[in-house]
């Protein structure tokens, strides 16, 4: 097990998360929905590969976002972590905070896709701002830094609207984008499936984005919620699974232990 530390002034190992990818095996990550560096901690050392910090739909702040990383140092699971919009500033604040991941939501047109890349490169290869300070203290220090990051930053696309669908073939060629991710629920919400998940129609959809991922050497990624999920898309070609979030693991958790008491 990787414990994602290093010493002062050496160069860390790869990121765990591109080379389990690399070598054609699946990441999982828990989603942190509480702005809790205690419960992103113990998380991170229950064996996830990283850690899906949640910004968009919760609470989560960038000093939270901060603290989280600060306290998974050591830890198994990489911090990645989603902001509100599709922007190189959202970005540049996740990166510097120590993520060493964004997930871009509503990824709808390669032009999107190719800024995502840009806000997790830095110069020539795209437009970060290089005031990482706080992302030495997470990761190595000095200038060498900035070449782990442009070779180590996950750069993940959320394709979750029929736009993103229509557009997936330029968005899956866009260069220095690692993964696609499906969001499976508001893609079912935009064909006007209410977020059902067995309908054809939404099936031939996730389909489209899979082929065109695979044909463009991009990693595949999507909801699954049970080992047994996991286990079934593995086989379809997907890589990069989100799973539950801290609390519904926590409900898991306490279902089981009272079912058979409570009455």
């Amino acid at each position: 097990m990787s414990t994602n530390t290093t010493p002062v002034g050496t160069k860390p190992p790869p990121n765990p998360v591109k080379v389990k990818l690399a070598a054609g095996q699946p990441v999982i990550g828990a989603i942190i929905s509480v702005n809790s560096p205690e419960i992103a901690a113990h998380i991170a050392g229950l064996g996830y590969d990283f850690l899906w910090i949640e910004m968009e739909h919760c609470p989560i702040d960038h000093q939270g976002l901060r603290n989280m990383v600060l306290a998974t140092r050591g830890l198994r699971a990489i911090p990645f972590a989603r902001p509100p919009v599709n922007e190189l500033w959202t970005a540049k604040l996740i990166l510097d905070m120590g993520a060493l991941g964004v997930i871009f939501p509503f990824t709808r047109t390669g032009e999107l896709a190719r800024q995502a890349v840009a806000a997790c490169r830095y110069p020539p290869l795209g437009g970060r701002g290089s005031g990482a300070s706080l992302a030495r203290l997470r990761w190595p220090h000095g200038a060498g830094y900035y070449d782990f990051a442009d070779e180590n930053v996950v750069v993940v696309a959320v394709v979750e609207d029929t736009c993103g669908v229509e557009n997936i073939e330029e968005i899956a060629a866009t260069p220095g984008l690692d993964v696609i991710f499906i969001g499976t629920s508001d893609l079912s919400f935009s064909l006007g499936l209410r977020g059902e998940q067995n309908h054809p129609q939404l099936d031939a959809a996730i389909a489209k984005v899979l082929a065109a991922a695979k044909k463009h050497g991009k990693y595949v990624g999507r909801p699954a919620l049970t080992a047994a999920q996991i286990a079934e898309f593995s086989r379809q070609g997907f890589q990069f699974f989100m799973t539950c979030t801290e609390l519904e693991l926590i409900a898991a958790g306490a279902a089981e232990l009272l079912r058979p008491v409570v009455q």
